[in-house]
């Protein structure tokens, strides 16, 4: 005689798969408990240091020593750093939400007063103070939806301060706590 088997359970809300377009404000949303650490990517291009924040840093490869970000295809800051023959990525400490937020800005002079950097052995700005720097050659780059991804080839890497990093949560800054 067959067995009767209980009807499966209808699957909540929270399950259920996606049936159209993703809902732009929900996908924000979804990323923004995603915590990120921040860097800000420098350059000098035609004599002039620019630079933007980031929060799409990561590591590629060990062999070689790979790196990538990403950048808004509209940055303005983009085209300049395109043009840069090398960059820095500048590991922010926890201390750093001014400096990681001035660089997100736009239309002011970035590396003017408070900031505080110097030119660095390929002449990309280093920014003081910071938890690491790794000087890059750009390595690849490729187009990828509203975005662009750099990979960069990484020439020099120097942990300054392996303190506390900066930390970019729910459209804000904040400081990294370890578990006891």
């Amino acid at each position: 005689m067959p067995v009767a088997r209980p009807a499966p359970e209808a699957p909540s809300s929270e399950e259920e798969p996606a049936t159209g377009a993703v809902d732009a404000d929900g996908f924000r949303r979804a990323l923004a408990v995603h915590a990120a650490g921040v860097v800000i990517i420098t350059a000098q291009s035609d004599g002039i240091p620019v630079g933007l924040t980031a929060t799409s840093f990561s590591s590629v490869s060990l062999d070689p020593p790979l790196v990538s970000f990403y950048v808004d295809q509209s940055s303005t800051t983009w085209p300049w750093l395109r043009d840069a023959d090398h960059f820095a990525v500048n590991v922010l400490a926890s201390d750093q939400a001014d400096l990681a937020a001035r660089f997100a800005r736009k239309d002011i002079d970035r590396f003017a007063e408070p900031t505080r950097w110097r030119p660095g052995p390929l002449g990309a700005p280093l920014l003081q103070d910071v938890s690491a720097h790794l000087v890059c050659l750009p390595h690849e780059t490729v187009d990828v939806g509203d975005h662009i991804l750099v990979v960069g080839l990484v020439a020099e890497a120097r942990v300054h301060s392996p303190g506390r990093p900066l930390i970019y949560h729910q459209g804000r800054f904040g400081r990294f706590i370890a578990h006891p």
